[in-house]
């Protein structure tokens, strides 16, 4: 039953179903919604979709990084050889100038292939030939373009410990400490990291999917004068999840919004109430024509199984405080984009 919706009502749903910010139901299963819209074609809508494959170079990198992130020096590290060009090294470093260390200038555990270039010009070739558990001192020079100020052009000391080179290849024993439950195969792990990338993928493809079936099928209704009510419910519900989201990141609701959407926040929610409220609008109407609307056996159905899967005990438990009626327009959500799916003409790229 769970399944992503990739609409603008997702983000509704988040702050009012779980977040618990619920308001006066205003239910649109009650409402002659047909006074508000007239729908358009809703059969047949087009949609163009990538198809579900996975990148073999994002497989790879995945399991690359999820490997050497468990390798130490004890586990699978490489300590018996010096360094050379294209190693992989984990290495502890300390810049200083003038016998002062600089901000942002020491790290511990830094991950550097040898031959990116990722750090200033000398660093990574002065590491050549060490040995694991060697310590260099680097006399180098940061470039004058140097994007900051202070160092560019300054000559520094790096103090560089090289802590193991990784390895090329990968190892059982190594794969068994990355702690992924019943994985401790290097084949297991690659075929773990295969399924969850083609897991995204696929919902990827379905948010992409819903998208463009619900902009088609809001795009071919014609609204009238949208219930103040409604309007209301969505602007109270949305601004309730955004306040507690951005008070949870110490902003406030204005901050939050310019930073998050580039515009204040009045502008962010009459938008986002409208756009939700043509949503739900055209979902009530496919729902009534195609007769789909939940019913409370089916809610209350819905409800226990959700209730089930959260590990509660009852439905009164799941719920809380909150309005069964909030998912009754969840659940209806999901029935009328499964109709929708059904009857589109999609087209996979």
């Amino acid at each position: 039953m769970k399944r992503i919706i990739g609409v603008v009502l997702a983000a509704l749903l988040a702050s009012v179903v779980l977040g618990g910010c619920g308001s006066e139901s205003n239910a649109l299963k009650d409402m002659k919604v047909e006074k508000y819209v007239t729908l358009g074609e809703y059969k047949g809508l087009p949609a163009e979709v990538a198809a579900v494959t996975v990148d073999e170079t994002q497989e790879a990198e995945l399991m690359k990084a999820l490997y050497m992130d468990s390798v130490t020096k004890e586990l699978g590290g490489i300590t018996d050889r010096a360094v050379s060009l294209g190693d992989t090294v984990n290495i502890d470093y300390e810049g200083k100038k003038d016998g002062v260390a600089f901000q942002r200038g020491t790290a511990s555990g830094d991950i550097l292939e040898i031959g990116s270039g990722s750090f200033i010009e000398g660093f990574e070739e002065g590491l050549i030939g060490a040995m694991p558990g060697e310590t260099r001192d680097l006399e180098l020079t940061f470039p004058e373009g140097y994007q900051n100020p202070e160092l560019a052009g300054q000559a520094v000391v790096f103090t560089v410990t090289v802590n193991f080179i990784l390895p090329t290849e990968y190892s059982d024993e190594v794969v068994a400490a990355i702690g992924v439950p019943d994985i401790t195969t290097v084949e297991e792990m690659r075929q773990f990291v295969h399924n969850y990338l083609e897991t995204n993928a696929r919902n990827n493809y379905q948010v992409t999917l819903e998208n463009a079936l619900m902009d088609g099928l809001v795009s071919g209704c014609v609204f009238r004068e949208i219930p103040a009510a409604v309007l209301e419910k969505y602007y109270n519900n949305v601004r309730a999840g955004l306040e507690a989201d951005s008070a949870s990141q110490g902003m406030d609701l204005e901050t939050y919004c310019m930073y998050n959407y580039r515009m204040g926040s009045e502008d962010f929610l009459n938008q986002y109430a409208e756009v939700a409220a043509k949503q739900s609008l055209a979902v009530q109407a496919v729902a009534n024509a195609e007769n789909l609307n939940i019913s409370d056996e089916e809610l209350q159905e819905n409800l226990e199984q959700y209730a089930t899967l959260g590990g509660y005990d009852t439905v009164e438990d799941f719920l809380g405080d909150l309005d069964k009626e909030e998912y009754r327009e969840f659940f209806l959500l999901e029935k009328v984009l499964d109709f929708l799916t059904e009857n589109a003409r999609i087209t996979e790229y």
